[in-house]
């Protein structure tokens, strides 16, 4: 069912999405939390079909908020969808004029009592997403650094502005990478003398699985640029030879051990659904990631050649 409402009111939506639910015979809501959406006309279509795929795992209400037209007057248009793509609620809130500067007092009203708001920004990350008058009604705030014409320089932004709460697609990203490498050092090993880790330039994921694995393992970590998809290669240097994990295809992962043959394990890049819905999953704070968003801040990590380093290249170490 979809309702279109122009020149409305917050009032006139909650009355609306009542009665799109008293049609479809169900007056309860049975949602596990608030999704808010900052996005524009041009992202919002794949946000929204992201969101309502997650939104399979855990019912939500969403609100996809976009701003149009800041000089003309105020106005509050609203597409409601109820009962379509997903089990929960999506309303599109359009706003004109100097209303998109207070979308903070058109959200608020249509929140789902008493359960968790997720903020979300697909595209444009705010410099402090917690300060963000969308991110202040949020428990939990999610951005996407690899989406920025210039990720390092947004995670180091985010990095300063950390609060309790904030989290990264970067950092998701990396939730397969950490389990895989976790699982191989999980075994006896040869000491770990040091490490690499070989992505496209400006990937996010890459820096930010350096910035752990120093943390971590306390051994120098150097971030090298190669040609992709993504992460390509995480090594270790030890006396016995190079522990690596290797993934050119963007699927499936080779693992490599001194004196034992390879190994290989499915490692494939996830869309934007399940990033959506793994970070939906838990919205208490990330203290690893804080960690490592620390680490990163302190100690930069720059890219270099895939090849042997130059004698300028930085290491975190």
């Amino acid at each position: 069912m979809t309702i279109d409402l122009t020149d409305t009111t917050t009032g006139a939506i909650s009355n609306a999405l009542t009665e799109a639910r008293r049609r479809l015979g169900g007056m309860t809501l049975g949602m596990v939390l608030t999704l808010i959406i900052v996005t524009d006309e041009e992202g919002q279509y794949d946000a929204i079909r992201a969101a309502n795929q997650a939104a399979r795992e855990h019912p939500c209400r969403v609100l996809a908020m976009i701003t149009r037209r800041p000089k003309a007057d105020s106005r509050l248009d609203a597409e409601i969808r109820v009962g379509e793509a997903a089990p929960g609620e999506t309303t599109v809130l359009r706003m004109y004029g100097p209303l998109g500067q207070h979308a903070d007092s058109v959200a608020a009203p249509l929140l789902v009592p008493d359960v968790p708001v997720v903020t979300w920004w697909p595209e444009a990350a705010p410099e402090v997403p917690a300060k963000h008058p969308l991110g202040a009604l949020a428990q939990r705030r999610v951005t996407d650094s690899a989406a920025a014409d210039m990720p390092q320089e947004v995670l180091a932004t985010l990095a300063r502005a950390y609060q309790p709460g904030d989290t990264d697609f970067g950092w998701t990203r990396a939730t397969p990478w950490r389990s895989l490498i976790a699982a191989t050092l999980d075994q006896p090993h040869p000491a770990l003398q040091a490490g690499e880790v070989e992505a496209e330039a400006g990937n996010p994921t890459a820096d930010l699985i350096a910035a752990w694995l120093n943390l971590r393992l306390g051994i120098p970590m150097r971030r090298s640029v190669s040609g992709g998809p993504g992460i390509t290669r995480v090594s270790f240097t030890t006396a016995a030879g190079d522990i690596a994990i290797s993934r050119l295809d963007g699927r499936t992962a080779t693992l490599s051990w001194p004196s034992r043959p390879d190994r290989m394990v499915a490692l494939h890049r996830r869309d934007t659904a399940e990033l959506l819905a793994e970070e939906l999953r838990r919205l208490d704070p990330d203290e690893v990631y804080a960690e490592t968003l620390s680490r990163l801040d302190e100690r930069g990590i720059e890219t270099g050649p895939a090849a042997a380093p130059e004698p300028d290249e930085r290491v975190v170490s």
